[in-house]
């Protein structure tokens, strides 16, 4: 905020905003819209639609899909009742708002997945400190409709890209995996085992927690806790077979993709429908730590149960975390759907952003509407879908995809449903020789381009 704007004369009396929030004035504004308008530039390259979710929402939506037990709802929440009787909440997060609006709106029958992104204010009735207010502003991205670990390494890519695109130095990714309702029971229970060894030195609200939701104990922030959490059960050990591979394939998409990751055992996020895969990008502090993580990073293989060494170097490492999210399979259930909807999504907390260190501010600029659709066909073709993605991206052309699927015959129907004028096709000979094709929709020619020239192909007749 504006040195102005703070020493603003504060008359006795005086309509004041309310703590925790505050106005956006000026070029403090534009801070926040260039953020807004590049993140949402890179979603569109990547093939994310927006959607804007009322700021309102019924109590349900929260209580029902983020967990009564979590600090969020119990603790945190701004809810109250109406003239109407009716239960509504200010939005403490983006993620069961949207799952509501897919619900909602029969999304389901769009093809699959759905792909959404979304910007705005957010609240939670918590102490206002640095970085954290009680009005704040969050970009995120959802992907609805699809279960395979390439959209959970989608999902990690863009917000590890986002921020880098924004100037951020020394960004690791802290991954996990929580299992899922068949394998994460039998860590629960060996959970709170541990705990209850350790009941004395816990604390008050740790107690509420061992009774009531055991998994929120790797949350919490007292210095005794965090001791035990760090010495607690790994569930890489529960995980079951199903539940392993997605998470080994997640990590070798990030092997491939050159992204640093550190497995943390204690990671498992502050809500409830979190299901495998959970993530924060973090911003190391200190130059040297950046050095240490590069080393580790490059010497780690893709096991799923990392060295004891490396967990407890990165709890002892400072960090700013700067967003992160995970894959939440059950949240569709949770909100009244019949069946499960395999989802996974990311949120970036834009006011730590813009005060990190290194953030470069994108100035404010209008976008284009995509003019192509990505089809991949094959292992290798996936494995070099984001080479082509990032070159469309560099020079400014978005597109869209359903890196997810596997058959020709599904995307190319998905492409002429929505009216692409061009798409691009990966196929197994394309990728070994690092050329795509380029079809014209309307005249139903192509042509092989490499990978390499792309980009200069389609500037000019794109």
């Amino acid at each position: 905020m504006s040195k102005k704007n703070s020493s603003k004369e504060k008359k006795p009396g005086a309509l004041l905003s309310p703590k925790g929030m505050r106005d956006i004035l000026h070029e403090d504004f534009l801070s926040y819209q260039g953020f807004f308008e590049k993140a949402a530039e890179i979603a569109l390259y990547y093939g994310f639609k927006p959607i804007e979710t009322p700021i309102l929402e019924k109590e349900g939506v929260f209580t029902s899909g983020v967990g009564l037990e979590t600090d969020i709802v119990g603790k945190e929440m701004y809810s109250f009742s109406t003239k109407g009787k009716d239960r509504l909440a200010l939005r403490p997060e983006g993620t069961a708002g949207i799952m509501r609006a897919y619900l909602e709106h029969g999304m389901h029958s769009l093809p699959q997945p759905v792909m959404l992104y979304y910007y705005g204010p957010f609240f939670r009735h918590e102490k206002p400190q640095k970085g954290r207010a009680r009005e704040f502003f969050q970009f995120g991205f959802e992907t609805i409709g699809a279960a395979e670990p390439i959209i959970d390494a989608l999902t990690i890519k863009l917000t590890h890209l986002i921020l880098e695109e924004v100037g951020i130095k020394n960004l690791t990714i802290l991954i996990n995996s929580i299992g899922d309702s068949r394998c994460r029971p039998n860590y629960i229970r060996e959970l709170t085992a541990y705990y209850r060894k350790h009941i004395n030195k816990i604390c008050a609200h740790c107690r509420m927690r061992l009774k009531k939701n055991p998994l929120r104990l790797l949350d919490c922030k007292e210095a005794a806790c965090k001791e035990l959490a760090e010495k607690s059960p790994d569930i890489m050990g529960f995980l079951c077979e199903d539940c392993r591979e997605h998470f080994k394939e997640v990590l070798e998409y990030l092997e491939i993709m050159q992204i640093p990751y550190f497995l943390k055992h204690t990671l498992v996020r502050g809500i409830d429908y979190y299901t495998r895969t959970v993530f924060e990008v973090v911003s190391e502090q200190e130059e040297s730590s950046a050095e240490n993580t590069k080393e580790n990073t490059e010497t780690k293989n893709t096991e799923t149960k990392p060295s004891r060494e490396s967990k407890e170097k990165t709890s002892a490492e400072p960090m700013l975390s700067l967003g992160g999210g995970g894959r939440y399979d059950h949240l569709a259930r949770a909100l009244g759907s019949r069946r499960d909807i395999p989802a996974v999504g990311s949120a970036i907390g834009v006011d730590r952003v813009l005060s990190a260190p290194g953030y470069s501010m994108p100035r404010p600029r209008i976008v284009k509407k995509p003019k192509i659709y990505f089809i991949q066909i094959g292992t290798g073709a996936k494995l070099k879908s984001f080479t082509v993605i990032e070159a469309l991206r560099k020079v400014r052309i978005p597109l869209m995809h359903s890196i997810n699927k596997d058959k020709l015959s599904v995307q190319l129907g998905i492409a002429e449903r929505i009216g692409i004028p061009y798409i691009i096709i990966l196929g197994q000979k394309e990728a070994n020789e690092n050329a795509v094709i380029v079809r014209n929709m309307k005249t139903r020619s192509q042509e092989t381009v490499p990978i390499d020239k792309l980009g200069d192909y389609l500037k000019k007749h794109v």
